[in-house]
Order: structure tokens, then sequence, then C-alpha cells
């Protein structure tokens, strides 16, 4: 089931967020957060945008949220996506599945652009923002720099109007 997040999920979303930071370079946080760090990105993150967190029997499996792009007035319209499956849930149709309840979401809000930043390589991701439509516009060359290498990233965008 999908549903809103809940201050109370911090913990097992955090848990999925840190096993990306320390075995993938999916994210450009280097240390694992806090979950007091993390819990304040929760609160701001959900006093604007949707943050959906996917839940079964099992537990928590993955989250997905919108966030601000870049802090100037001119980007209000603009959202950047974030989806995170738990790593031993994979292959569940569980981030295709949040991604779709986001996107309802952000187009109910009257949001104009989502993109989707992936580091890259990454064919799972890119598949997954692929089959939502969205279209890659950009490639930033060795950008982060993650376990003593450098680190590229794409830019998928999807015009919701």
């Amino acid at each position: 089931m999908i549903r809103p997040v809940h201050i109370n999920d911090a913990q097992d979303l955090l848990d999925i967020y840190n096993y990306y930071v320390l075995n993938t370079a999916v994210t450009f946080d280097i240390a694992p957060l806090s979950l007091e760090a993390f819990q304040k990105k929760m609160n701001t993150i959900n006093a604007t945008y949707p943050f959906l967190v996917f839940e079964d029997d099992k537990g928590i499996l993955g989250y997905a949220y919108g966030s601000r792009f870049r802090p100037k007035p001119a980007y209000d319209h603009v959202v950047e996506s974030t989806v995170y499956v738990k790593h031993d849930a994979q292959g569940k149709h569980i981030g295709t599945q949040l991604y779709a309840e986001l996107i309802k979401q952000l187009k109910q809000a009257q949001y104009h652009t989502v993109l989707g930043v992936l580091t890259i390589p990454n064919d799972a991701s890119i598949k997954l923002h692929e089959k939502f439509e969205f279209k890659q516009v950009a490639e930033l060359k060795e950008v982060g720099f993650k376990f003593n290498t450098w680190q590229t990233i794409g830019i998928w965008q999807l015009q919701l109007e």
C-alpha cells in the first residue's frame, strides 16, 4: 500500500537510504545520515511536497518524494523527484507504483516540470524514468567524487502540463 509518510517512518526510511549511501553512488552523500538529520530532511520536504511510503506486511519497502530543484523563485514550479526501494525488494515494481502516485500528486499540485537527477550509469533508474516518459536532457560529467571515482549525472525531464 502507498500512503503519506509519517515521522515514525524515519528509521525505516533512513535504513533504506543509508544502505545506498554506503554501498552505491546513486546518492552523493558520503557518510550515513543520522536519524536527527534525516528527520529534519523529511519534515522540510513533507511541509511542501508529496512524500510517499510503500508498505506491505513485511514493512516499509520504499519511498518517493518531490523536492525543491533550486532555491530561486523562478524554479517554484519545478520539482526534483526521488525514489528509493529497499535493496532486497527490487524487481517487484515498487518504484513504479511509487512514481505513478508521486507524478499523479505532482500534477494535482500543478507543478510544471519534474526532474530526475541520476548518477549514471544506472540502468534500472533510467528504465524507470523512461517508463514514465521522462527524456534525458543533460549529462554532467565528473561532477561528484565518491568511492575515489568521479561520478557523472544525467538529468531526465518530464513536462506535466
